[in-house]
């Protein structure tokens, strides 16, 4: 690694690595039942006599064995693990697929407001007017961006989106008496949970293959049709990070074939605010309020996966509805003309999503989520354009939209594989990018840098991903093979861990 004058690490460019989070200053924090003592307490208590004949054969055996630490102490454990934990927050993130992009803090301000993050799903519906009030708001803005009929917002994240919406397709197909149709067409590009989710639904799954270019293949689409055919899982944008161009075109086919249209709205990031779904054909989608209205994985609790319906899916929509009835509004079990599948789960979504996501859109307005959309498709194809004289590209000679694909040809005898090269991103302080995913690339390298990232961060990402390739091509294999160096953990059996894993941490006597 270069230095400037400064002594501050640099890659190949001027632009100083300003996400650079090196764990090398950090050791690695052992266990609370290692820093504490079981003899000792943090706290002063009182001896007391407790009556536990009660307990009966649930009486404990033996002592509880919870080590004793002072509040210091035990702050100081949980601030340490926490800044051995990579975040959007400490730089970059480039993870494909996953839109890892900045969580404005205005968003976890009105989320934690009492009225919403103390609500609890079994009070009075009249002491939670406010709460309804965001997620029959929240569907609105939902069926506007997408121009849609209809929404669910009970689903808690894309998977259980997908099956929402397979079952009002299910459903539907029923309704006209047409329950024979048992096969789901799904495109190798799309998401590995769209088939999953067919085929426990006890679909018969058919593959669509992709053309060279990296779309479906319409004409494959047309030739798989039949009477069986349920519907098409498809995504778009896909996860090669391209725009379906033929997706009216394939929409209309599976009309035509008496099918209906499950678009997969993972990748709605890229295109929210500029294509509104509804008018390319879909019948159903499902739009991860995680990834595309901020809070990235994991950052703060539960996902959420509202499923927005065609006029034709409307009907079948999972209950309960919020209905505005003459005291306020309220959940209602059945509306007339509906035809619902049922109760898809016991309450109605996540309300820290909800609010969230709500805010979110409020704070930007259509015009700023049009510009978020425009800038993540605007720093892919910056990224793109830095990496592409070095890094091969399979679908390099046409624009992408919010993630740019590379696959590991450029390593070809190098001795460095796509993991390798992973691992060696995290001695230059960057999370790794989604890796061997998609699977119709093979050696696939997955790099999504949202809206979120500025020229400066963006320069310095490439400008170390340039250098790691050139020092791959000039044979400094160790560097790769032996990473990570500087992180707290050194390389790792991951295999040996997913197949043997340790679930329990026992005390060496």
């Amino acid at each position: 690694m270069n230095m400037n004058r400064e002594g501050r690490p640099t890659g190949t460019g001027s632009a100083p690595l300003e996400a650079i989070n090196k764990a090398a200053l950090l050791p690695s924090e052992p266990l609370l039942f290692e820093v504490g003592n079981v003899a000792h307490s943090g706290v002063d208590l009182p001896d007391v006599s407790i009556d536990d004949t009660r307990l009966g054969a649930f009486r404990r055996k033996s002592s509880l064995d919870l080590p004793g630490l002072s509040e210091p102490e035990n702050m100081r454990h949980y601030v340490r693990l926490s800044r051995l934990n990579y975040s959007i927050d400490a730089g970059l993130y480039p993870l494909g697929s996953c839109t890892m992009k900045h969580n404005p803090r205005l968003n976890e301000k009105m989320a934690r407001l009492p009225g919403f993050a103390d609500v609890h799903p079994l009070q009075p519906i009249s002491s939670v007017q406010g709460a309804i009030g965001v997620i029959a708001e929240l569907a609105e803005w939902l069926m506007v961006l997408t121009n849609t009929k209809a929404v669910a917002m009970s689903p808690k994240a894309g998977a259980h989106g997908e099956l929402c919406g397979m079952m009002a397709i299910k459903a539907a197909h029923e309704a006209k008496g047409e329950g024979h149709r048992n096969i789901v067409l799904v495109p190798e590009s799309a998401h590995g949970t769209n088939p999953a989710t067919a085929a426990f639904l006890g679909y018969k799954v058919v593959g669509v293959p992709a053309k060279a270019d990296g779309t479906v293949d319409v004409q494959a689409v047309e030739a798989a049709l039949s009477p069986d055919v349920a519907g098409i899982m498809l995504t778009n944008p896909n996860t090669c990070g391209l725009f379906e161009p033929d997706v009216k075109k394939i929409a209309d086919a599976v009309h035509a074939a008496g099918g209906y249209f499950y678009c997969d709205g993972a990748n709605f990031n890229a295109i929210m605010g500029v294509v509104r779904p509804g008018d390319l054909g879909i019948d159903a989608m499902h739009i991860n309020l995680h990834k595309t209205f901020s809070t990235p994985h994991g950052g703060g609790g539960p996902g959420a996966g509202p499923v927005v319906l065609s006029k034709a899916l409307a009907p079948f929509a999972p209950v309960p509805f919020v209905h505005a009835g003459e005291t306020g509004l309220e959940f209602v079990e059945h509306v007339e003309g509906t035809k619902s599948f049922g109760r898809l789960t016991a309450f109605h979504g996540q309300m820290g999503m909800f609010t969230r996501a709500l805010t979110y859109m409020l704070s930007h307005g259509g015009d700023g989520l049009k510009q978020a959309a425009n800038d993540a498709v605007l720093n892919a194809n910056y990224l793109k354009a830095k990496l592409e004289k070095v890094f091969t590209l399979p679908f390099g000679d046409q624009h992408c939209m919010h993630e740019v694909l590379a696959n590991d040809d450029f390593l070809a005898g190098t001795g460095v594989t796509t993991l390798d090269f992973s691992k060696a991103m995290i001695d230059e302080g960057y999370h790794p990018m989604t890796m061997y995913f998609p699977l119709v690339v093979h050696g696939a390298m997955l790099i999504e840098p949202t809206e979120s990232e500025s020229l400066k961060a963006l320069d310095a990402f490439a400008d170390t991903m340039l250098e790691l390739a050139t020092a791959a091509k000039a044979g400094d294999v160790a560097r790769f093979t032996s990473a990570p160096q500087n992180a707290p953990l050194k390389r790792l059996d991951e295999t040996g861990a997913a197949r043997k894993p340790i679930l329990k941490w026992v005390r060496e006597e």
